[in-house]
């Protein structure tokens, strides 16, 4: 059976050993996120904060921590879900088999959402100020709702089948919101909430939000799941959590979720923006302050056994982390199905998730000639980088299963050493200039600006990858300390980057320095500020070098050439992947705090 509430939620967790109870005050400036991630690091089960100081409320962390403990919230549902994902992407499917997939049209139909008014009387009112104010970096800009789901209803065909709920970012105080009037929304313009405020503001009218935060834990899993095109968060969330979701609304006509814990309802007005952030994100960086929605509190509702629901953001592995192994789990073949000739697809974790993506494609076009070469897992690169949020991939690697049928796009260094051992660096890297990145990347040249690169590979093993450096190798008296990533990969310490005129003279300087050199097992050259770091493993490597370069700008080659205007290079690839002036700066833990919660011997 599903939770009827968070609540019940978190008993169950603790009967079965998989809840942390914390009774002491615990401040939630930074200690509180410094805690759960000290849990996180090991492992350790959901924590529960009793004492919150400043607030009434106690508030819960690390529900969905590992993938174990996420399954077992969700063991009695998880196969029939599945199911019903597997069977939206491909209708087909019931056809063929009509008695295996009998229960998916009846799961669906039973998790239609429910509206009920009986839930009215259990909510009291409350302040923003009073709910816990979480901060998790030191140079946030104010506390956030980290664990939230965005209700909004199209103003063209209001209700709630046609609503969308996401998770995106609310700002509850600090920069200039009026303290429990004013709150921050952050989120792109593509997302469903995105295109209801568009809607909204085209007919020159005011967009009612409700934010839900706690609730069964089906809920906030739905907010962030890539569903198939007609199959509402809502639904899912019935199907996901056993339990139909039930909703009604105020006097003022705002949706409430019953079984949330707290709601927060207001509205946001055409074109007005306040500034938003710091806010530590997932990339291991701060996004930086910048306009942003303004919502208008009307009220702020919570449950009489209220418990707040939060998580901590960052450099990957975090929470959102086994977040995304769970919904890998459960729509994993439901995306291959939506682009045809696509057979794997892999947002890269440690690389931040959208800097880096690996995608394995069918290669099938002239399988008469001899040489087999990029074409068309080209055609699905451009469809991935067209396709929700995939857009946002900055570097797209991509590979033929025709050449491996093994092949893993989780295997960070076995996906890569198929990629350089057969890549024609000469002709196979295909560039998008001038063009939209993630908001929270800031290796481009503005906010949402950028570039995006193609690395496709198909054909026979071009070389043997090196695992030493050639005989004769030497480097600039600039550059020093090459360190070996993996075969076929080096890291290069580099001075300060700063400005594209220097870096263009050290990438001349190391071309003529190497130009003579045989360099047929180097690939790939990352210049960075740390070689012994970049090379210390995998996970390093490509978070320094993906989320800290703009592949247009950063992107340079030993024997570069451009020949009707395609880029290529004969000799080894070079990434910059240093510290740019106009990077944000990463997210680093405060010491004092660290020392401080060791009063709280955590025993996990």
């Amino acid at each position: 059976m599903g939770y009827k509430s968070l609540a019940e939620c978190v008993a169950d967790l603790e009967k079965h050993g998989h809840l942390l109870r914390i009774k002491e005050e615990v401040d939630p400036y930074l200690e509180m996120a410094a805690i759960h991630l000290r849990v996180y690091e090991q492992k350790g089960p959901a924590i529960f904060f009793e004492n919150v100081k400043g607030s009434p409320f106690p508030a819960v962390s690390n529900l969905f921590g590992t993938l174990e403990r996420s399954k077992f919230m969700f063991r009695d549902s998880l196969p029939r879900v599945s199911q019903l994902v597997d069977l939206r992407s491909d209708p087909m499917k019931a056809l063929k088999n009509p008695f295996k997939f009998a229960g998916a049209g009846l799961t669906a139909f039973s998790a239609l959402p429910m509206q009920q008014h009986l839930f009215k009387s259990a909510f009291k009112k409350t302040t923003i100020s009073q709910l816990p104010q979480i901060v998790n970096w030191p140079m946030d800009g104010g506390p956030f709702v980290t664990m939230p789901q965005v209700y909004t209803e199209d103003v063209n065909k209001p209700g709630i089948m046609n609503a969308n709920l996401g998770m995106y970012r609310i700002q509850l105080a600090g920069n200039d919101y009026i303290k429990d009037k004013e709150i921050g929304l952050h989120y792109q313009i593509h997302r469903g909430i995105g295109v209801h405020q568009s809607k909204a503001n085209a007919k020159g009218v005011p967009l009612k939000v409700s934010i839900f935060v706690g609730g069964p834990p089906s809920h906030p899993l739905a907010a962030v799941m890539p569903l198939p095109e007609g199959l509402s968060e809502m639904t899912f969330a019935g199907a996901l959590g056993n339990r139909r979701f039930r909703y009604f609304y105020d006097e003022e006509g705002f949706c409430l979720s019953a079984d949330a814990d707290f709601i927060i309802t207001g509205t946001v007005y055409p074109q007005e923006n306040k500034p938003e952030g710091p806010f530590g994100d997932h990339l291991g960086y701060y996004s930086l302050t910048h306009p942003f929605p303004l919502m208008k509190v009307h009220n702020v509702y919570h449950k009489e056994d209220a418990i707040w629901s939060f998580t901590v953001v960052g450099r990957p592995p975090q929470e959102d982390t086994s977040f995304g192994a769970l919904i890998h789990e459960i729509a994993g073949s439901a995306l291959p199905q939506e682009i045809h000739g696509l057979k794997e697809v892999n947002a890269v974790d440690a690389a931040g998730v959208h800097p880096l993506l690996f995608a394995i494609g069918s290669e099938r076009y002239t399988p008469f000639l001899n040489e087999r070469r990029p074409q068309e897992i080209l055609t699905i690169a451009n469809h991935i980088l067209g396709k929700n949020q995939l857009s946002l991939a900055k570097y797209v690697l991509i590979a033929a299963r025709e050449d491996n049928e093994q092949l893993n796009t989780h295997d960070i260094e076995a996906f890569l050493t198929h990629i350089l051992s057969r890549i024609d660096l000469k002709r196979d890297l295909h560039f998008y200039t001038e063009t939209t990145i993630d908001t929270l990347d800031y290796s481009g040249g503005g906010l949402n600006s950028g570039s995006k690169v193609v690395l496709a590979a198909a054909g026979e093993i071009r070389r043997e990858l090196a695992k030493e450096l050639p005989a004769g190798f030497s480097l600039p008296s600039s550059l020093e300390a090459p360190h070996f990533v993996m075969p076929g990969v080096i890291a290069i310490t580099a001075g300060a980057y700063t400005t594209p005129e220097e870096a263009r003279v050290s990438v001349a300087a190391l071309n003529t320095q190497l130009r003579d050199s045989i360099l047929d097992g180097i690939v790939l050259i990352v210049l960075c500020d740390d070689a012994s770091f970049t090379a210390a493993d995998i996970n390093n490597f490509v978070w320094v070098t993906f989320t800290r370069s703009n592949p247009a700008a950063d992107i340079h080659g030993i024997g570069e050439f451009t020949k009707d205007k395609h880029w290529g290079c004969t000799g080894p690839l070079i990434i910059d992947a240093r510290k740019k002036p106009h990077h944000a700066p990463e997210l680093i833990k405060d010491a004092a705090v660290e020392a401080n919660i060791d009063r709280f011997k955590l025993k996990l």
